[in-house]
C-alpha cells in the first residue's frame, strides 16, 4: 500500500470514528420512530397508595405562614331559640351588619357566648359552617323552610332556601333530632338565617365550624386562615371511631402507615424512539 492510499485510509478511519460512534450518534437517520422500545422514550410514573394513607399532620406548620388548625374544642356554636309569643314568628340567626332585633317573644341564645358577640365577631372574623344538628320540641318545626340570606349595604339581597325536613329519616330513632353533615354556610356580617319559629316550640341548633379567619394572627406574622382538621363528631361511635386517627402520645407521633410504591413505565406521547443505524465498515 503506497503512501497515498495510507493517507486516504487514515481519513476514512478518522471519519468513521467521529460520526459512527454508537453512544454519541445524535443525527437523524430518516428512520425515526421504527424502534418503539427505545428507553429514551419512556418515563416513570409513581402511584402512591390510598388517599387516606398520608398523615395530615405532616403538612401542618410547613412554613411560618402556613394555615393554622382550629382547636377541636373551639369550633362549636350551640344556639337555642324559643318563641313564647303565642304565635309563629320569624327568628333571625346571625346577621351582624344588619343587627335586626328579634320579634316580641322570640329569644336567640348562644350557649358558648352570646348572640351579639357572635354577630360582632363574624364581621371581622368570618367563618364557614359545615355540619348542623337540629333538635326541636315539636317535629312539625322541621316543616318550616329556612331562608339563608346575604344582604349587602347597597341593598342587594341573595337568598336560597334550606329544608330541614330533607334530613329526616324513618330510620332515625329520635324524630325530634336531625343531623345534616352536608349543611354548609359562610357566615360574615352580611349573612343570616331566617325561619318561622312555631309558638311554644324550642329549637336548638348545633353548628360545626370548618374554617375561619383570625385577624389576630397578623400580630404574630401568621396566616389569618384556620382550618379544622379533626373529623366532625356524629354521636355514633361506629362512625366516629372509624374516622378518628391515632393521636400523639407524649409528643411521639404514631407509626406512619407503610405505602407500597408502584412504578409504571409508559411511552411518552409525541416522543417516538430513535433507531440508530451504523455504517458498515470496510475491512482492510
Amino acid at each position: 500500500m503506497n503512501k497515498y492510499n495510507e493517507e486516504i485510509r487514515r481519513y476514512e478511519q478518522e471519519a468513521e470514528d467521529r460520526y459512527d460512534d454508537y453512544d454519541d450518534d445524535n443525527f437523524d437517520t430518516g428512520l425515526e420512530g421504527q424502534d418503539s422500545y427505545d428507553e429514551d422514550s419512556y418515563e416513570e410514573v409513581e402511584y402512591v397508595g390510598e388517599e387516606e394513607s398520608y398523615d395530615d399532620d405532616s403538612y401542618d406548620s410547613y412554613a411560618q405562614n402556613s394555615i393554622g388548625k382550629i382547636n377541636p374544642n373551639d369550633r362549636t356554636l350551640t344556639i337555642t331559640i324559643n318563641n313564647t309569643s303565642g304565635a309563629d314568628a320569624e327568628a333571625i340567626v346571625f346577621g351582624g351588619n344588619e343587627g335586626a332585633a328579634q320579634p316580641a317573644g322570640v329569644t336567640v341564645v348562644v350557649q358558648e357566648s352570646s348572640h351579639n358577640e357572635v354577630r360582632e365577631e363574624s364581621k371581622a372574623n368570618p367563618f364557614k359552617i359545615q355540619g348542623m344538628k337540629m333538635s326541636v320540641s315539636d317535629p312539625l318545626q322541621f316543616d318550616n323552610v329556612w331562608a339563608i340570606l346575604r344582604r349587602s349595604a347597597s341593598g342587594a339581597r341573595n337568598s336560597h332556601p334550606y329544608q330541614p325536613r330533607n334530613a329526616t329519616s324513618p330510620q332515625n330513632t329520635d324524630p325530634k333530632l336531625i343531623d345534616d353533615a352536608s349543611f354548609e354556610m359562610d357566615v360574615t356580617g352580611q349573612d343570616s338565617i331566617r325561619f318561622l319559629q312555631k309558638a311554644g316550640v324550642k329549637t336548638t341548633l348545633t353548628f360545626t365550624i370548618k374554617a375561619r379567619v383570625d385577624m389576630g394572627n397578623v400580630l404574630e406574622g401568621r396566616n389569618v386562615a384556620e382550618v379544622a382538621t379533626a373529623p366532625r363528631p356524629t354521636g355514633l361511635p361506629q362512625i366516629d371511631l372509624a374516622k378518628q386517627k391515632p393521636s400523639n402520645v407524649f409528643g411521639v407521633k404514631p407509626k406512619p402507615k407503610m405505602v407500597v410504591r408502584k412504578v409504571v413505565r409508559r411511552p411518552v406521547a409525541g416522543k417516538p424512539g430513535h433507531k440508530r443505524l451504523l455504517k458498515k465498515r470496510r475491512m482492510s
